[in-house]
């Protein structure tokens, strides 16, 4: 399955760093930047994951909440999490959840990200394997060009 811009997010629910388990539908009522990469502590996912450390203060007055998601166990999510003071949710993936979004790289897992409305639809998908300090801008603008659209 691949999800589109347009398409209902496909729920989930998943082990968090921290112990708990979440589902994507708790955060129905608000917006949701959901950032697929392939593992912890490694460069690429060091900068992209400070990069959204970085936009998290805008991202959240936008009214978003930020979900990593990658193989890595909680214990490494909490590690991951510690070291670099992020302030939003890492989630382990047993694979499950990015066969549904169809965020699956030919060789290596794809570093892809969703931008879910507060009514659950994908308003915005960006991927890019080469550049994942633009991720959270991507996130940002697809929001903010949202939020100036007239509901219906």
């Amino acid at each position: 399955m691949k999800v589109n811009v347009g398409d209902i997010a496909p729920d989930f629910t998943a082990p968090t760093d921290d112990g708990r388990e979440i589902s994507l539908s708790q955060f129905r009522g608000r917006y949701v930047v959901l950032y697929f990469y392939p593992k912890d502590n490694t460069p690429g996912c060091t900068r992209e994951a400070i990069s959204f450390k970085d936009r998290h203060d805008e991202l959240e007055k936008e009214g978003a909440v930020v979900i990593g998601v990658s193989s890595d166990p909680p214990s490494s999510h909490k590690g991951f999490r510690e070291k670099l003071s992020l302030p939003f949710i890492l989630v382990s993936d047993d694979g499950k959840i990015r066969e549904l979004y169809g965020a699956k790289g030919f060789i290596a897992p794809s570093r892809v990200t969703f931008v879910i409305s507060p009514e659950g639809k994908v308003i915005h998908v960006y991927n890019s394997q080469i550049n994942p300090a633009r991720h959270p801008e991507e996130a940002l603008k697809a929001i903010r060009d949202d939020k100036s659209k007239p509901r219906s």
